[in-house]
């Protein structure tokens, strides 16, 4: 028997007691949006670090100048081996509404599906700490089969994640010696389907905005001003209009700078995927893409540039009439980036296309949120190539290669500050009702998760 086959063997055998040990963790209510848990934060991070440290792991509870606080641990690997840094998250989402909960939340349980499955329900099951310990026990593994692991590992295992990651690229930069590596692993995504393992190659970046169009000092009477002066409204809603074509390209210039076309075997492989708009579109009641015209679904939501409105808002909202002309108007608008494209660049050009269309004697504001650059893994890579031979040999399927629609913004501080390609890899479905009431996660995906990152740590070994 192989070294790997004992290490799969061990994690087949140690299954209940690695539930036992991710329910620990479930119990604790780590919600970082609430200073009240706090010290509960505190608690899931000091729980960790006591796992880690039976795991030969020399880890520390460190802290986040104004963030809970981060779990920080290294073990190094054989001699010429590479060295990765993992990264999770520990803190999770609030509970409400705490009515439509069919249990406690934080009383993790096995339930079983309709469909026969059985799952994790709890907050946190997947988002992520139910991700977190699939690698934590991957590692536990290795290390009671052989005494060590294939690589050298550092953990970085935040409580800040789903409060923007307050502080931690400062605190990413403050000791990025430490965290020197090859290449950063991360455990925050999901599956393509149930049985399709997915990576996630590229990650879009972001931009977020929030133009303010004012002109009058005060609102007015429509019937006695309307016809001569400026409605802001009027004016933002040209600027809208305006930021996209007949065909759903955004107008801006230079938008598309930087913007590279996919190799064509990748595009021929996301065809065969076989995602239509219907498909995708139907489960939220919609059936037609509204984006560019030409390009396939799974282009417009993963690997092409995009521009939304989240938000527009002006004048009179409440019950009934108002007849007045506002005083300002205001939209949020975000673009997802991909590429090369320069998160100042787009909202620079932003800036020129709302300025252009602004009256004389009326007056605008550009509020420049956070932004954050895309991340690509080359298609060539050697992680790339082993993490997809691993997953192919446990889940019998070879997996998916994709790119997220979403920004992680931290992972674009591990290749900006410590200069890490990033190889995602995550076990979530689309029913595990993240950041929802019920949150749950496959026994499955947990279990052949562990054997997944199992196999990962071999290949990356060899």
């Amino acid at each position: 028997m192989s070294d790997l086959d004992a290490v799969l063997a061990r994690i087949d055998a140690d299954l209940d007691a690695s539930l036992e040990r991710l329910f620990a963790l479930l119990r604790i209510p780590s919600i970082s949006t609430d200073s009240a848990y706090a010290a509960h934060c505190r608690a899931a991070a000091e729980s960790l670090r006591a796992d880690l440290a039976s795991l030969g792991v020399g880890a520390q509870v460190r802290e986040v100048p104004g963030a809970h606080p981060s779990v920080v641990g290294r073990i190094d690997g054989p001699a010429g081996t590479p060295h990765a840094l993992f990264y999770g998250h520990y803190d999770v989402q609030p509970v409400d509404p705490l009515s439509l909960w069919e249990t406690p939340p934080f009383e993790p349980r096995i339930a079983e599906t309709p469909d026969g499955r059985k799952i994790i329900v709890a907050r946190g099951a997947c988002d992520d700490k139910g991700q977190v310990m699939t690698f934590v026990e991957a590692c536990r593994a290795w290390k009671a089969v052989t005494g060590k692991l294939p690589i050298g590992i550092t953990f970085l295992i935040e409580g800040e994640e789903e409060n923007g990651s307050r502080g931690l690229p400062a605190f990413v930069a403050a000791i990025k010696d430490e965290l020197a590596a090859d290449l950063a692993l991360v455990c925050d995504t999901g599956m393509w389907d149930p049985n399709t393992p997915a990576i996630t190659a590229s990650l879009r970046g972001l931009v977020y905005t929030e133009v303010v169009v004012r002109a009058a000092d005060r609102d007015l009477h429509s019937g006695l001003f309307g016809g001569a002066a400026a409605n802001p409204i009027h004016i933002l809603s040209r600027i809208v209009a305006d930021l996209h074509d007949a065909e759903g390209r955004v107008t801006l210039d230079g938008f598309y700078d930087g913007v590279a076309e996919p190799p064509e075997e990748v595009r021929e492989r996301w065809h065969a995927l076989g995602l239509t708009a219907e498909g995708f579109l139907g489960q939220v009641g919609l059936a037609r893409p509204v984006g560019e015209s030409g390009r396939m679904v799974i282009e417009q939501i993963q690997s092409r540039p995009t521009c939304d409105v989240n938000g527009i808002v002006g004048g009179y909202t409440g019950e009934g009439t108002k007849t007045v002309i506002a005083a300002e108007a205001r939209a949020k608008i975000s673009f997802r980036l991909v590429g090369d494209q320069d998160p100042e660049a787009v909202a620079n050009a932003l800036e020129a296309h709302v300025a252009a269309r602004i009256p004389e004697d009326c007056r605008y504001e550009l509020i420049r949120y956070k932004g954050s650059r895309a991340i690509a893994l080359p298609y060539d890579s050697p992680a790339l190539a082993k993490a997809s031979q691993a997953l192919a040999a446990e889940w019998q399927v070879e997996p998916v290669v994709i790119g997220s629609g979403g920004s992680i913004p931290i992972v674009g501080t591990f290749k900006s500050t410590l200069g890490l390609d990033s190889v995602l890899v995550g076990f979530g479905l689309d029913d595990d009702r993240v950041h929802s009431p019920n949150e749950k996660y496959d026994l499955r995906s947990f279990h052949k998760g562990i054997r997944s990152w199992a196999r990962i740590l071999a290949a990356l070994g060899e």
